[in-house]
């Protein structure tokens, strides 16, 4: 039986994709396969349509969220579509399989008054880490880069003259973010202080640990975590939150959506769209409240 070692080689080198995709993606086919030694099918060619959704139907029941079982069905049928490709089977099994119904909801930002407050306002210190987590959370908020992008940054990647900044998104595809002048400013202040502390090596990370390693997701959430709770009382206070703070706050200042669309790296408009129902909010609001007839 071909190996889902084999398929991942496949997913990274031809199709490139990111390794949280590739660990994701092991998780999910290795607890289905894990499901189907349970029902005593050792061959994927003894897999049905049946199987399949006797498997969707037991993680809904277990109480999996739709969007993780959603998740799992295309990890199943990319896994699937391989195997029919090098010939291991003639037809997919997960192919038609319907997938639970995903809620839709509305991305979570904090306010521009709330932003200004933090990085205007709130004192940070003048040590190496309090210049680091000022610019962690500027770049999130003045870029809209996710939490991946943002670790893999290197000094490489900044251009400060020209005002710009390169980050490796999704599927290994880059792109051109600029910075306003402040975040420049900001960039080139902590790249002083950094080299001073640690040293200058240009092929090492851009953000560093306090102890100068390579930084890491936990800790960018954590800084991002205890800085928005001092500003906003919302649940959820993510690097992801900052970036559709970012996108909000473009949209009600007028921003064209396809040019959001670039920043963000969205591959196709839906994504971005989601934003335009805040922005909907906000308008209502101004309407009911400046309408002679309302």
């Amino acid at each position: 039986m071909i190996s889902i070692q084999s398929f991942l080689k496949y997913l990274e080198f031809e199709k490139r994709s990111s390794n949280h995709t590739l660990i994701a993606y092991r998780c999910d086919l290795e607890q289905f396969l894990s499901f189907c030694q349970q029902k005593n099918i050792h061959q994927l060619s003894a897999v049905t349509k049946k199987v399949v959704r006797t498997w969707v139907v037991k993680m809904v029941e277990d109480g999996m969220s739709p969007k993780s079982v959603n998740r799992k069905i295309t990890a199943l049928k990319s896994f699937f579509k391989f195997l029919m490709r090098e010939g291991f089977i003639e037809q997919s099994p997960a192919e038609g399989v319907v997938t639970p119904k995903i809620p839709k909801k509305l991305p979570v930002f904090v306010r521009n008054s709330e932003m200004d407050h933090l990085l205007d306002d709130i004192p940070f210190t003048n040590d190496y880490e309090g210049v680091r987590d000022k610019l962690i959370l500027e770049l999130f908020y003045g870029s809209g880069m996710r939490l991946s992008e943002l670790v893999g940054l290197s000094d490489r990647d900044f251009d400060l003259q020209n005002g710009m900044v390169r980050v490796t998104g999704k599927y290994k595809k880059d792109r051109i973010i600029p910075m306003y002048k402040q975040l420049v400013h900001l960039v080139d202040h902590y790249i002083k202080v950094r080299n001073k502390e640690f040293g200058v090596n240009k092929d090492a990370s851009f953000f560093l640990t306090g102890k100068g390693e390579k930084i890491y997701h936990k800790l960018v959430y954590r800084v991002v975590n205890k800085y928005l709770a001092l500003v906003t009382t919302l649940h959820k206070k993510s690097p992801h939150v900052l970036r559709h703070s970012f996108a909000t706050s473009l949209l009600n200042a007028g921003a064209d959506l396809n040019a959001i669309k670039e920043l963000l790296g969205h591959a196709n408009l839906n994504a971005t769209q989601v934003y335009t129902h805040n922005s909907f909010e906000k308008i209502t609001d101004i309407y009911n409240q400046a309408h002679p007839r309302s």
